[in-house]
């Protein structure tokens, strides 16, 4: 019971010092000082009985340093920069890993051989990408999903001769650890889109995964001074290279304790990447500018007091049998919460699969220069409202509105004046559409809805309980919303390379 309510105090402690700064500064300008509250919480996270300190350093330590780093290279990050702020730690961990573990580098080189040596399967997944056969897909997914890095990686690892925990740190470091911004297929098509052919095409992938791999600070940095986002691109906020060489000198005591405390190093390339976000993204101007929409902010304070009121409910009542529990809540909750909004708008979690679906095939056929992650978090809504409509779905169809026997708490949204009274915000006879319009704006960014943060907080929890155990990607079947429509994942299809589970990879990851 006690690290149970460690671990709620922990997540809720992340997640509300984030939303205290969004409520405080919405619609003013950012500052790097803004995320204070976060770094303040992320320093009362403390391992408990039988947590390993190491991994616990890997997550405070790098917040503190990527806190520390920015504000000494600069005082705000522009929108057109902020995405890429998780995406500076993974390249210089790994860069220590080379250095530290000589077997690790030697197993990773030939990876990088092996990726020239499946050229094939490059192309064509590439291919399928650009082309949008895969449907919306999510690129940097934490889990095996079609289209993403991870399944590419996966195929090959599986058929590699070197060590296999060498494997699953390979594949760790580009699911939840972040090794550069980098989305498979981005080389083929810019290249496609530019007049090269085809073959011409598959070979810049295939260089371009290698390069990530083999000097990944190098790639970062080659990547963001040639990103173009919004048109306004390169990076210009801060000196990615400073940043990374500052990084790498902060970390490397702390991933050499975790080494020699054997933690896995799937985790130690994981563990401080997915942490330091809310610094510079989600805590960001592009999130003052969002939360400038009164519906949009009521819609995060109401699902944050619902992920909030249920993990208590979850601690009062005894209910939670492992920490695995926690998890679920404290993810499904927030999912129950938006599908209920959702349904107040007399919108359900089919008709947004099937809007948000039709809407990438017409994106795809009007974009082909679109960019490889352009949909990603639209597919991570999809997910989000599915499984909150089939945990609030009537029993026994649906979770009946509980999880893992705990009610989910909805009365924040139904006791929220704004999210209740629609009319105020619009048309006021016509008020039919307004919960629906500011969901909208939450699926290009439901970082808000399941916290980041929370998810974060609770899987440094989890992986310091077995820090030998690789904690990512997630070796499971997610029940992506997008399948719904699109039959990817079944043996059915009659693509080349298709599996017991379509094109999916979670069945045979490493």
């Amino acid at each position: 019971m006690a690290l149970y309510e460690k671990m709620v105090n922990e997540a809720v402690g992340a997640a509300k010092s984030v939303f205290g700064v969004i409520k405080e500064k919405r619609g003013g300008t950012f500052k790097i000082a803004d995320a204070k509250p976060y770094v303040d919480a992320v320093n009362k996270m403390k391992p408990g009985d039988g947590q390993s300190k190491e991994v616990f350093d890997l997550h405070i330590q790098s917040v503190n340093a990527h806190y520390d780093i920015l504000m000494g290279l600069t005082d705000t990050i522009r929108p057109e920069d902020d995405p890429f702020v998780e995406h500076y730690q993974t390249p210089p961990i790994l860069e220590i890993l080379y250095d530290e573990d000589p077997d690790f580098k030697k197993s990773m080189w030939k990876f990088i051989d092996a990726i020239a040596a499946n050229k094939a399967l490059i192309g064509r997944e590439a291919a399928r990408r650009y082309g949008g056969m895969y449907g919306p897909t999510c690129v940097v997914d934490f889990a095996m999903s079609v289209g993403s890095v991870s399944n590419v990686v996966n195929r090959i690892l599986r058929e590699l001769d070197i060590p296999k925990d060498h494997k699953r740190t390979i594949l760790s470091s580009k699911s939840w650890g972040m090794n550069t911004s980098y989305g498979i297929g981005g080389a083929f098509r810019a290249a496609v889109e530019s007049g090269k052919t085809l073959a011409e095409a598959e070979q810049a992938e295939v260089e371009m995964l290698q390069f990530i791999y083999r000097e990944p600070v190098a790639a970062q940095n080659h990547l963001m001074a040639t990103h173009n986002l919004g048109g306004h691109g390169p990076h210009s906020s801060f000196d990615t290279a400073k940043y990374m060489a500052q990084y790498k000198e902060r970390m490397k005591p702390y991933v050499l304790a975790a080494m020699k405390a054997g933690v896995h190093e799937a985790n130690i390339v994981t563990v401080p990447a997915y942490c330091v976000g809310d610094i510079g993204h989600h805590i960001a101007q592009s999130a003052y500018n969002m939360f400038k929409d009164d519906m949009v902010f009521a819609i995060y304070d109401a699902v944050l007091q619902t992920f909030e009121n249920t993990l208590r409910r979850g601690l009062k009542a005894n209910a939670y049998k492992s920490e695995w529990d926690v998890l679920a809540v404290a993810t499904g909750a927030p999912a129950c919460a938006t599908a209920y909004i959702l349904w107040l708008d007399s919108f359900t979690a089919p008709m947004v699969i099937d809007l948000l679906v039709k809407r990438f095939y017409n994106y795809a056929s009007m974009h082909p220069d679109r960019g490889e992650a352009d949909e990603l978090h639209n597919v991570d809504f999809i997910d989000i409202v599915l499984r909150g409509e089939e945990i609030l779905e009537i029993s026994p169809k649906g979770g009946g509105g509980k999880i893992k026997g705990i009610e989910v708490d909805l009365s924040p949204i139904d006791n929220n004046e704004v999210i209740m009274n629609p009319q105020r915000y619009t048309y006021p006879a016509c008020a039919i559409t307004q919960r629906f319009a500011a969901l909208m704006s939450l699926a290009d960014f439901p970082c808000y809805l399941t916290p980041e943060c929370v998810t974060a907080t609770l899987m440094t929890n989890l992986i310091a309980l077995k820090p030998g155990k690789p904690g990512s990607p997630v070796r499971g079947c997610k029940n992506c919303a997008a399948t719904m429509l699109i039959k990817r994942d079944v043996p059915y299809v009659t693509g080349f390379a298709r599996g017991a589970k379509g094109y999916c990879q979670w069945d045979v990851a490493v």
